[in-house]
């Protein structure tokens, strides 16, 4: 047996095809897991709207109505996620003739995340109407891709 030697480990080649298939698989597995995180960073904002507009309901329940104090929210609904780095700041608008007395509007945090992604800020209003407008700008997305950003699709 001393003139067999025995080869152990890898050689070049098995090396290189390895690494070859690490690669096809990142280039696919990348970019899939970052659409994944955006929309899981989605349902987040339309999670603490639903919240926060839980308890603003509950605060206008237990208001009089002689009262007349503004909807302010507590530092458990002012960001999502609620738990880990803010991705989105969650704010009371004020008031207009056609919100039905308060607007919540979950708006991305910059820099982050989701400053630059194209669902931009989602609202929804004291009458249930849910949008979406563009970060910077009140102009809101078309109907379609709104209802596309609150399913998570978009």
């Amino acid at each position: 047996m001393k003139g067999s030697m025995s080869e152990k480990g890898f050689s070049l080649l098995e090396l290189m095809i390895a690494l070859g298939v690490a690669a096809i698989i990142a280039t696919f597995a990348i970019p899939a897991y970052r659409t994944h995180v955006l929309k899981a960073h989605r349902l987040d904002a339309a999670s603490a709207l639903v919240r926060a507009v839980q308890f603003a309901e509950t605060t206008r329940l237990a208001q009089t109505s002689e009262s007349g104090e503004a909807i302010t929210l507590g530092a458990s609904f002012d960001r999502a996620p609620p738990g880990g780095t803010a991705v989105y700041s969650v704010a009371v608008l004020p008031e207009s003739p056609t919100n039905g007395g308060y607007a919540i509007e979950a708006a991305p945090v910059a820099p982050g995340a989701m400053q630059d992604d194209a669902c931009g800020a989602f609202v929804i209003d004291a009458t249930g109407l849910r949008w979406n407008h563009p970060p910077g700008s009140t102009t809101p997305l078309d109907a379609v891709q709104s209802a596309s950003c609150w399913a998570a699709r978009g």
